[in-house]
């Protein structure tokens, strides 16, 4: 077991430690120097056999003393160490379309600030039995967050995401599938950044229900620009049990915009979205809505997992040094009639 410490500042009292043994043992040099003086008032002399005795009677409490002490200083450094502690889980993925499409004003004041809002009010209602992972995608699709329980680090996630260029569903789904798999086996190795190839290769096809803990949010304005087929990625993730919950952002009458030098009118394509949450047996959702999105929690089953954790463990450092201390008293008491 890997232990760390929070406040490694502390270790530095572990110096205190062999001097107090010093003036200990000068202290006891003294006491028995004084004994000694007084020992022709004893009758006969001690067998060698009782000299080891007590010998080992003074060592042992002190020994005890010491390593209670010691245990005691890591405690106070506030030691934690990562353990795998089961839980029940599931796994949302938020599949944020990133296009150039996205920054339309037909939603005030956008359609991606609309989508973050709607996102925001949703990952606020998260249940401790969900994490949740961000997925972004535009021409290409990666993974900008592993799936996470921590509210905080999902926000700062969706915050960074801006409009970039043309529109691939496909990808976004294909790197939420990935992101699913691989987070189920180690969720460290889920990470992409824009540097990172897109990942193309969809997980292998599972039986029905192996995937059920999990779930694709998947907020766009529809429009599709690029390949592959958007229909044959909810496919196959209906293929694997994953569902997708998809949500509209934008209007149906749409706005004109500027996209690289060219006026483009965009406008939502509910009935794609529609089409992709049918085939997944997912349901579809209007961004204006958010509140209705709580009930995707409720349509999420849990898994029994284990997740490594940071657990501080200054409880069983304390409660060891304190058990150390009192042996080490009631020792002294017992052989030495004084506590040592």
């Amino acid at each position: 077991m890997t232990v760390s410490f929070l406040w490694p500042s502390m270790l530095l009292l572990l110096g205190a430690i062999p001097l107090g043994a010093l003036a200990y043992r000068i202290g006891d040099r003294r006491r028995r120097g004084r004994i000694t003086a007084l020992g022709s008032m004893r009758v006969g002399a001690p067998s060698d056999g009782r000299v080891r005795r007590v010998a080992l009677a003074r060592r042992i409490p002190a020994t005890l003393t010491l390593a209670g002490l010691t245990v005691l200083v890591l405690a106070l450094a506030r030691p934690q160490s990562v353990v795998s502690t089961p839980r029940f889980e599931g796994t949302v993925i938020l599949a944020f379309d990133v296009s150039g499409s996205m920054a339309a004003d037909d939603v005030a004041p956008t359609r991606m600030e609309a989508a973050k809002t709607t996102v925001r009010a949703f990952v606020a209602r998260q249940p401790p039995s969900i994490v949740a992972g961000v997925v972004a995608f535009s021409d290409s699709g990666f993974s900008v967050l592993v799936p996470t329980a921590d509210q905080t680090e999902v926000l700062a996630a969706i915050d960074r995401l801006d409009p970039e260029r043309g529109t691939s569903i496909a990808r976004g789904i294909i790197s939420s599938l990935t992101a699913i798999a691989t987070a189920e086996r180690d969720p460290a190795e889920g990470y992409y950044t824009n540097r990172t190839p897109d990942p193309v290769q969809l997980p292998d096809v599972v039986a029905p229900g192996t995937h059920v803990p999990a779930a694709i949010v998947l907020l766009s304005d529809g429009e599709n620009n690029q390949r592959p087929d958007p229909l044959e990625a909810a496919q196959a993730a209906a293929d694997r049990g994953i569902r997708i919950f998809t949500v509209g952002v934008g209007t149906a009458e749409g706005t004109t915009l500027e996209v690289e030098g060219f006026r483009v009118h965009s406008r939502l394509d509910e009935p794609s979205l529609r089409r992709i949450a049918d085939i997944t047996g997912g349901t579809y959702y209007a961004a204006r809505d958010p509140a209705e999105l709580e009930s995707i929690y409720r349509n999420i089953e849990t898994r029994l997992v284990l997740r490594p954790e940071a657990t501080e463990v200054t409880s069983l450092f304390a409660g060891a040094g304190v058990l150390l201390l009192t042996v080490a008293g009631l020792a002294g008491l017992r052989w030495l009639g004084r506590v040592p």
